[in-house]
């Protein structure tokens, strides 16, 4: 294995190439015969679109090399079987907003080994493509081993990850009808927001919706103060003495109409949540024996004072710890940092399987935490 000769990828990926070396493959390239290493055969590139797709395979598999296919599902089975006609085994695409989605997953079922690359690493390479098709270029780049197959997690782990995504925009959207409120009750100059910290909270949610039940005496209002809140009742009734204008207490309703609707659609994304955990299987890990020569060392009153960390606001209402330990074998919320939403991020987006990565280094420089290093004649230049 040491004495293996390296692709093309890899003389690329082992440092950067200087102007000469850019010059010398882009001449390659763009020629009719490159003279690289042919990495990859029997493979075909997609140029993924709206409306219809071209597909290019090599000159010797049909006397048409270039076909272009609509976008529809009875388009997309032709163009499997097209390509199964061919002898195609693999496939190159770029992962062209959605559009790739229905593709990959047809190619999937019909057991091609699909290559999904980003589009940038296309642009990053030298050479032109302006003489030939999307579809050509990507499938002479791919046959010499010039493409990075992106990460994709099994068909469990993309439906968890959708709809943990859903979620967070949920969420997001939740935080921007707390701030429509908030802009309501400014411009009737109740300032709610400078008496408590959150108005999402229960103090002021109980406040809010009073006033839009029509309460409006500021005292009354302010006897709805949660016995925690530092504000007394006289800070709080003092700013909630506003000019309660009827288009913006309309306003104020919608908000909280809105707010209450986001809500109801989060509660459903936690069940559906709940059952997509439920399903993954669990995981049993060996527990290591931790080294004598690397002890942990933290002091006994550094761990008497550690507080439990308060739940966070925006976390499902279910014990997702327990699932996330039944999971991952492993409680993630550990680690120094790596809270419940946080480690239930990791799963969703990348799954429970890290054996792609050789290690740690290598799981860090692929999320691109890992800083770079500019080094020419043997010298770091920045």
């Amino acid at each position: 294995m040491a004495n293996r000769k390296q692709s093309t990828f890899e003389r690329l990926s082992s440092g950067r190439l200087n102007r000469q070396q850019r010059r010398e493959l882009a001449r390659k390239l763009t020629a009719e015969n490159p003279g690289l290493e042919i990495v990859n055969r029997n493979v075909a590139g997609i140029d993924v679109g709206n409306e219809s797709h071209y597909v290019a395979v090599a000159p010797g598999c049909d006397p048409q090399p270039v076909r272009e296919f609509g976008s529809w599902t009875a388009d997309l089975e032709r163009m499997a079987d097209w390509l199964k006609v061919c002898g195609v085994e693999m496939v190159v695409m770029q992962s062209t907003g959605v559009y790739w989605m229905a593709l990959y997953d047809i190619l999937e079922v019909r057991k091609f080994k699909v290559c999904l690359t980003n589009a940038r690493h296309t642009k990053n390479l030298p050479g032109r493509k302006s003489d030939v098709q999307e579809s050509q270029w990507l499938l002479k780049l791919h046959t010499y081993g010039l493409l990075r197959d992106s990460f994709h997690p099994p068909e469990e782990i993309r439906a968890l990850r959708s709809l943990w995504r859903l979620r967070d925009r949920h969420v997001k959207e939740a935080g921007r009808a707390i701030l429509h409120m908030q802009k309501t009750m400014t411009v009737m100059n109740v300032q709610l927001s400078n008496a408590i910290s959150d108005i999402s909270g229960a103090t002021g949610q109980a406040i809010i919706r009073a006033i839009v039940s029509g309460e409006r005496d500021p005292w009354k209002l302010a006897k709805l103060r949660d016995r925690r809140i530092k504000a007394t009742e006289e800070e709080i009734a003092r700013s909630l003495e506003g000019n309660w204008r009827a288009d913006m207490l309309f306003e104020l309703k919608q908000a909280v109409d809105a707010y209450d609707f986001i809500q109801h659609q989060i509660a459903e994304c936690d069940q559906r949540l709940q059952t997509l955990l439920a399903a993954l299987p669990q995981r049993q890990v060996m527990e290591t024996e931790v080294q004598a020569e690397a002890p942990i060392k933290e002091s006994v009153k550094r761990k008497q004072k550690r507080k439990k960390s308060r739940a966070d606001g925006n976390a499902p209402r279910f014990d997702l710890q327990a699932e996330l330990k039944r999971i991952c074998g492993v409680n993630l919320t550990s680690i120094d940092g790596i809270d419940i939403m946080t480690a239930q991020t990791i799963v969703a987006e990348l799954g429970t399987d890290f054996s792609r990565w050789k290690n740690e280094s290598h799981f860090t420089s692929w999320l691109g935490l890992t800083p770079s290093r500019d080094i020419s004649g043997g010298k770091i230049v920045k």
